[in-house]
């Protein structure tokens, strides 16, 4: 897609942002129950909330809630919605918040009670103080950007999905590697033969991308990396693209199944001859950051680069 068409696109539609001052009036709180200490923390949490703000509502099954809000129109989603989300969990729960909100993106606090927690920033110990800063009018948006997947089928049926992480093209269960096909604004780049391709977003840079060998990008960049999984070729490697790219992809050979998955979720079987298209989402979302939580402590407590510090003498 040209830039002028992105930019278009862009204006048409509401950049959210960050709550103002006293602007919070309805919080939804979406807790993964199956966290350690989730349950604990909204006992404490929600009266507290609602000593602050005039609604709150909890949602425990997120899954069930991402499902209920996909089967509504659009028209229907864009309306009741809270000022603010608060995520109690990992970064799988903070993608099924977002996917819940895919269409009318809500500025979303993540406290993380994960393993990694790159999406679900605050720490558990620190959330009085980040939601203080929040409903006080000083939270940190970190707009992310989202990535377009539309699946053309040849008798012209279509699919489309967000993605906040990363598009994937993958073999299923059968053994054998996938020949396909990439474009990116018309002009043809390769015929990757791989275990698969993952179009990431800088979100999604520290995620799968990074497991098969892709660069780490800030979450405030714009970019798509392009990240073949076992290619059976050495001198395939890495790319990243401009992120108004327009990329078409095309499954040339496959030994069995493939799936297009969108953010680890399984989205839709892809066939010969069908097209998938991938480009930037006009609307980045609005994650907010807890404001005194440098974003390279982050990296470095997530991928243990702490145990790798010089120490000189007398330290």
């Amino acid at each position: 897609m040209a830039s002028s068409e992105f930019a278009k696109r862009a204006r048409a539609t509401r950049q959210p942002g960050a709550p103002k001052a006293g602007a919070v009036k309805r919080v939804l709180v979406a807790a993964d129950m199956a966290k350690d200490g989730v349950r604990e923390c909204q006992r404490e949490l929600l009266p507290w909330l609602r000593e602050r703000v005039e609604k709150v509502e909890l949602v425990e099954d997120i899954s069930a809630f991402v499902a209920a809000r996909a089967q509504r129109s659009k028209a229907a989603s864009e309306t009741d919605l809270p000022d603010l989300v608060v995520v109690l969990g990992g970064d799988g729960a903070i993608l099924g918040a977002v996917r819940a909100f895919a269409d009318a993106p809500r500025p979303t606090l993540g406290i993380n009670f994960g393993r990694v927690g790159f999406l679900a920033s605050t720490p558990e110990s620190d959330w009085r103080e980040a939601l203080l800063g929040v409903l006080a009018g000083e939270g940190i948006v970190e707009p992310r950007m989202r990535l377009e997947a539309q699946i053309v089928s040849p008798d012209g049926a279509q699919m489309r999905a967000v993605a906040l992480n990363e598009v994937l093209l993958a073999r299923g269960a059968a053994p054998g590697m996938l020949t396909i096909s990439v474009a990116v604004d018309g002009d043809w780049v390769a015929d990757y033969r791989a275990d698969g391709l993952i179009f990431a977003t800088p979100s999604g840079s520290t995620a799968h991308s990074l497991s098969a060998g892709g660069p780490i990008l800030f979450p405030s960049m714009l970019g798509v990396i392009v990240t073949p999984m076992s290619p059976q070729g050495l001198s395939y490697r890495p790319i990243v693209l401009h992120p108004d790219s327009s990329i078409e992809l095309r499954l040339k050979e496959a030994s069995g199944s493939v799936l297009v998955a969108v953010d680890g979720q399984a989205f839709h079987p892809l066939h010969h001859d069908d097209i998938v298209r991938v480009r930037r989402h006009p609307i980045a979302y609005p994650l907010l950051a807890w404001a005194k939580l440098d974003p390279y402590r982050r990296l470095r407590d997530r991928l243990g680069w702490n145990q790798t510090r010089y120490r000189g003498d007398g330290e």
